[in-house]
C-alpha cells in the first residue's frame, strides 16, 4: 500500500485588489494614503494584496463606484493579477456592490466590511463576540437585496393569493429580531459594566481610560506602566479588542485604575461604534484620558484628529487628558523626525512603551492632571464613617480634627471623595441639594444616558456616587477644576 499524502486542509490565501476613489473632501489623506492602511488591513485579514488603483473625481460614481471607464480596467487588472477578492476603501452601496460583482465575476467588499471581518477574528471574549456579531447584523440589514437576490416572491396561483410576504421580507424580519436579541444582551453588558464601574467608585480610586489609534502601542503601555503582561500584544492592527483594567501607582501611595480601550481608525464603522460603546464608554467614564500616539507614523496629526472625532461621539472629547507619544524609539535623532513630536502635540510627554522610556514623566503628569481636579472639603463626617475617613486619608491632602459630634475634615480631595464625604455628613436636606445632584450627575464628564442606572436605583446612587461627581461646597458650586490640561497637549 502506498503511503497517505498529507492533505492540506488551510483555506487558500486570498489575492485581494483594492480600489479608492479621491474626491480632496478629507483633509490630510490621500487615496494612495487611504490604500496604503487599507492593505495593512487586508494583510490582517488573510489576504494577499495583488495591487491597487484610485481614481481621482468630484464624487463618488453611484453605480460602479469609480468611473464606468475605471471599472472596465479593473476587468483587465483581474486578467491580469487573478485577483478574486475586491475591496473598496469607502462604504459601498449594495448596487455599487451589486454592479462591480456582476462585472467581475468575483466577491466585492468594502472597507467596512474589512474591519467587521478583522474584529470577528479577533473577539475572544464573549463580550466581544457578542458585540461584533451586533455590528455584523446592523452592517447586512440594508444589504439583504444584494444577498438574496436569488430567492423569489412565494408561489402564485390558484390557492396561494392573499395577502404574504417575499422571502426578503421573511429574512428582514428574522434579522430585525436577531438584531433585538442582540441589544438586549449588549444592554446587559453595559449594565455589568456599569455595576463594575460603580464599585470602583466605592473604592474611590480615580480612573484612567488609554485610548489611541489602532496599533500606536496602547496595550505595550499599560504593560509597562503595571510592570507585567497585562494586556494581550502584537503588532497588527485591532489586536485587542477587549478592555483590560489594572491598577497602576503613580509614585506617593497614589493609584489609579488604568483600563486599555479598543483603538480606533480612519472611516471606523458607525456599526462597531455604535456596538461596542457599552466597551467604549469606559472613556466617558474615566477621570482622565491618556492619548496614545504613535509619533513615528508620518500621519500621526491625522491620526490625533480621527480619534477626537471618535471621542467627540462618545461625547468624551472634552475630557482632561495626558498625551503620551509612543514608539519614540523609532525616531532618528538626526533626522528631520527629530522635531516630529513638537509638531504633533507641543508639550506632550514623549515615551516608549516597549524600551520602558518616558514613563516617570508620564505618571508625574497624570497625578498632576489629577491633582489639578481636586476639589475643597469642608464638612463634618461622624465617627459612624470610619472605614470612608480611612479611604479618603490615602486619596487625598486632608487635616482632620476630632471632636465630640465627629470629624471636622478640611482639605482638597479627589471629586469622587468630595461627594462620599457630603453624602456621609448628611448633606442632604440643604434647599440646593437637588442642584448639586443634577451637577454631579453631569460631572466633570457629562456622561448623559450613563447616569440612568443610577437614577433607578436610589440606594446604589447614594452608596457609590463615582468619579463623574462634581461636589460643592457650602451649597455653592466648588472652586471649577483647572484648565483641562495645562498646555496645547491636553483638551
Amino acid at each position: 500500500m502506498s503511503p497517505s499524502v498529507p492533505v492540506d486542509i488551510a483555506p487558500p490565501v486570498e489575492k485581494a485588489f483594492l480600489v479608492a476613489v479621491d474626491t480632496g473632501a478629507d483633509p490630510g489623506w490621500s487615496a494612495s494614503d487611504s490604500l496604503a492602511e487599507l492593505a495593512n488591513l487586508a494583510e490582517t485579514a488573510g489576504a494577499e494584496v495583488v495591487g491597487a488603483e484610485w481614481q481621482n473625481r468630484r464624487h463618488v460614481d453611484p453605480t460602479w463606484y469609480v468611473g464606468k471607464g475605471k471599472a472596465q480596467d479593473l476587468v483587465a487588472a483581474k486578467a491580469e493579477t487573478g485577483f478574486g477578492l475586491l475591496v473598496a476603501d469607502d462604504e459601498l452601496s449594495p448596487t455599487q456592490q451589486r454592479s462591480l460583482e456582476q462585472l467581475l465575476g468575483v466577491k466585492v467588499i468594502d472597507r467596512s466590511r474589512l474591519i467587521l471581518d478583522i474584529f470577528a477574528q479577533h473577539a475572544r471574549t464573549r463580550e466581544g463576540r457578542l458585540q461584533v456579531e451586533l455590528a455584523q447584523l446592523e452592517y447586512q440589514l440594508p444589504r439583504l437585496t444584494r444577498m438574496w437576490t436569488h430567492l423569489s416572491r412565494t408561489g402564485g396561483g390558484i390557492g396561494t393569493r392573499g395577502p404574504g410576504e417575499t422571502q426578503l421580507e421573511t429574512d428582514r424580519r428574522v434579522i430585525r429580531g436577531r438584531i433585538k436579541r442582540m441589544k438586549e444582551r449588549v444592554e446587559d453588558v453595559r449594565q455589568a459594566r456599569a455595576t463594575a464601574a460603580r464599585g470602583r467608585d466605592r473604592g474611590l480610586v480615580p480612573t484612567v481610560a488609554i485610548v489611541g489609534y489602532t496599533n500606536a502601542g496602547k496595550s505595550t503601555l499599560l504593560n509597562a506602566l503595571v510592570g507585567e503582561e497585562a494586556a494581550f500584544v502584537e503588532d497588527k492592527l485591532f489586536a485587542t479588542l477587549d478592555p483590560t483594567s489594572r491598577q497602576v501607582r503613580l509614585g506617593e501611595g497614589q493609584v489609579v485604575i488604568a483600563t486599555d480601550t479598543v483603538g480606533f481608525i480612519h472611516k471606523l464603522p458607525h456599526q462597531l461604534v455604535d456596538a461596542f460603546r457599552a466597551t467604549l464608554e469606559e472613556a466617558n467614564r474615566a477621570d482622565v484620558l491618556v492619548e496614545v500616539v504613535d509619533v513615528s507614523d508620518p500621519h500621526a496629526a491625522e491620526h490625533r484628529a480621527t480619534v477626537q472625532q471618535v471621542l467627540d461621539q462618545l461625547g468624551a472629547g472634552d475630557k482632561p487628558r495626558v498625551v503620551a507619544l509612543n514608539k519614540a524609539d523609532l525616531l532618528d535623532p538626526d533626522s528631520s523626525d527629530a522635531d516630529g513630536p513638537a509638531r504633533v502635540a507641543p508639550g506632550a510627554v514623549v515615551v516608549s512603551a516597549l524600551a520602558g522610556t518616558g514613563l516617570d514623566a508620564l505618571r508625574a503628569e497624570l497625578a498632576a492632571l489629577l491633582a489639578s481636579l481636586w476639589v475643597d472639603v469642608d464638612v463634618l463626617v461622624p465617627y459612624a464613617e470610619g472605614a470612608l475617613l480611612a479611604r479618603i486619608r490615602e486619596r487625598g491632602s486632608l487635616e482632620i480634627e476630632y471632636g465630640e459630634a465627629g470629624a471636622h475634615v478640611v482639605g482638597r480631595v479627589p471629586p469622587a471623595a468630595a461627594a462620599a464625604l457630603r453624602r456621609a455628613a448628611g448633606i442632604v436636606d440643604e434647599a440646593d441639594v437637588e442642584d448639586w445632584e443634577l451637577g454631579a450627575l453631569a460631572g466633570l464628564h457629562d456622561q448623559g444616558e450613563d447616569a440612568e442606572p443610577d437614577e433607578t436605583d436610589p440606594e446604589a446612587d447614594a452608596e457609590a456616587f463615582g468619579p463623574d461627581d462634581e461636589a460643592t461646597e457650602g451649597g455653592q458650586p466648588a472652586t471649577p477644576p483647572a484648565p483641562r490640561g495645562r498646555g496645547a497637549d491636553r483638551r
